[in-house]
């Protein structure tokens, strides 16, 4: 079988679960490469190599003038086109050796920035090779002295690791609630909550930043499985902090509306602090109520649903009433855990994720 050489540059994306806009898929002598640190899809692949394979024109003539010709893959949940690139043709020796130094630093930026990575402790699990692919998934951010880097309302969609520098966290009247530097680590509460950034982040001084895209996030967490362990710890120590606040609330029951407190953080807040009792959600016409005991969820439904389906709709909640009261009867302490806690509510976040995508 015959294959085309060809390089071809993304130029729409549309809830594509891997690749971006601007992101390459090159074929040479029978190789395909594609955008360096990601996954696979067998589905664009099985496309691309249909399109070398057949006699396709990767650009064609319209009005006098070339045009390229743009090509879609759209076999999942996702859809992506793409275009054929004109690779630049050198007519000089010294153009061709400026491209391949062009290359070369390219390449020794991305190293540059994998060293960076491997001073950091959360990535040290992590082999040089890794690094090198994670490097690509990042970009750098450099923020001058009092540069707002997020601020309160804004979307949470990115992932922020500092790489040097210092930041402060600042509530709505100026006042610091925390300071971070090196190898901190923050936005992931909004990233995996969904909901947008409740403080301030300000930069004290010269910071570095290695920022993550919520689409190269969730692909870090299945190409890098050690990464995802930290960020699943992270989350919960952070959870935990903020529950250790409401922990008295809950001791003599709550009562609250779900656009205060989403459902994320309260189920995890009851976990966290091992309550037993009831949580009681009103949503409309919809009702329904989940148990705990010790903090372990053992029944479950609402709308209809029962189990750990009730429990993934009552995390995709946006408003709602909700009360917990404490205790269960004796009947109902005899009800096993229906699923480990984290996992099913990890499993929910990433059911709310592909729900808004």
């Amino acid at each position: 079988m015959q294959f085309r050489n060809g390089v071809f540059a993304i130029t729409e994306e549309q809830h594509c679960p891997l690749y971006n806009v601007g992101e390459e898929i090159t074929v040479d002598g029978g190789v395909m490469r594609l955008p360096a640190g990601k996954s696979t899809c067998l589905t664009l692949a099985q496309d691309v190599l249909n399109l070398v394979c057949e006699d396709v024109a990767y650009e064609h003539y319209r009005q006098g003038a070339k045009k390229k010709s743009r090509f879609q893959c759209g076999g999942c949940g996702g859809h992506i086109s793409f275009e054929y690139k004109q690779e630049k043709e050198f007519a000089t020796v010294q153009m061709k050796l400026l491209a391949a130094a062009q290359r070369k630093e390219k390449l020794k930026d991305i190293s540059q920035f994998a060293d960076l990575l491997r001073g950091i402790q959360i990535f040290q699990p992590l082999s040089d090779e890794d690094l090198l692919d994670l490097a690509t998934l990042l970009k750098l951010e450099k923020c001058p002295w009092g540069f707002p880097v997020l601020q309160k309302g804004d979307p949470g969609d990115h992932l922020y690791i500092i790489l040097s520098g210092r930041i402060e966290v600042m509530d709505e009247d100026g006042v610091t609630l925390a300071e971070m530097g090196k190898g901190d680590v923050f936005g992931e509460m909004s990233l995996l909550s969904g909901e947008a950034v409740t403080t301030t982040i300000m930069a004290v001084e010269p910071t570095e930043l290695a920022t993550l895209s919520k689409k190269n996030f969730r692909h870090m967490q299945v190409r890098f499985p050690a990464l995802q362990i930290f960020f699943y710890k992270l989350l919960v120590s952070r959870i935990t902090t903020i529950n250790q606040q409401r922990a008295e609330e809950l001791s003599s029951g709550m009562v609250g509306q779900l656009v205060d407190i989403p459902p994320v953080e309260l189920v995890q807040m009851i976990n966290s602090n091992q309550k037993t009792g009831y949580l009681r959600l009103e949503v409309g016409k919809s009702k329904g109520q989940l148990l705990f005991n010790e903090g372990e969820l053992v029944y479950a439904v609402f709308d209809g649903k029962g189990a750990q389906e009730a429990f993934y709709a009552v995390l995709a909640l946006k408003e709602g009433r909700f009360s917990f009261v404490q205790g269960l009867t004796p009947q109902d302490m005899h009800y096993e855990p229906i699923g480990g806690f984290m996992g099913m509510l990890m499993e929910g976040m990433k059911r709310l994720d592909d729900l808004e995508a």
